[in-house]
């Protein structure tokens, strides 16, 4: 059964990091996430170009959304990255960032994933997969 993505304004309130580089969830759903960034001067390397560090960061962070859809409102399961292989296969020719995460299997420890990043134009530029470890202990916001 496919669920629709809940509307942007029901997901997570942006942290700390969101807020400095500009990205957000814009879609959430169960095994899926989306996450999204406008190309801005804060994202750029020395050479003008996006910092490879931010096509990592967007795909660990959709990726990491994806294994950890709850579905309860408030009730939020966290995990962390065990390992991640990120690929640049393109390069940005848009204004605007879309990594797209799909959580691909796992258990009850344990989540496999993958993403890529795309820019607004379709554009291409880079991929990952991932191994995610749920965080032990109780679920923030309900009973575990």
């Amino acid at each position: 059964m496919t669920e629709t993505p809940r509307d942007p304004a029901e997901l997570e309130a942006p942290y700390k990091l969101q807020e400095v580089l500009g990205y957000t969830l814009t879609e959430w759903s169960r095994d899926f996430a989306v996450v999204e960034a406008d190309f801005t001067d804060i994202l750029k390397n020395r050479q003008g170009l996006l910092h490879g560090g931010i096509h990592a960061l967007l795909l660990d962070t959709a990726m990491g959304y994806a294994g950890c859809y709850t579905g309860q409102p408030g009730v939020q399961q966290n995990a962390l990255t065990l390992s991640m292989t990120v690929n640049y296969v393109g390069q940005l020719q848009g204004t605007r960032l879309i990594a797209t995460g799909r959580r691909t299997g796992g258990g009850r420890k344990v989540y496999f994933a993958v993403a890529d990043v795309t820019d607004d134009t379709g554009a291409r530029l880079a991929t990952a997969t991932g191994v995610f470890r749920y965080r032990s202990g109780p679920l923030v916001g309900g009973a575990s």
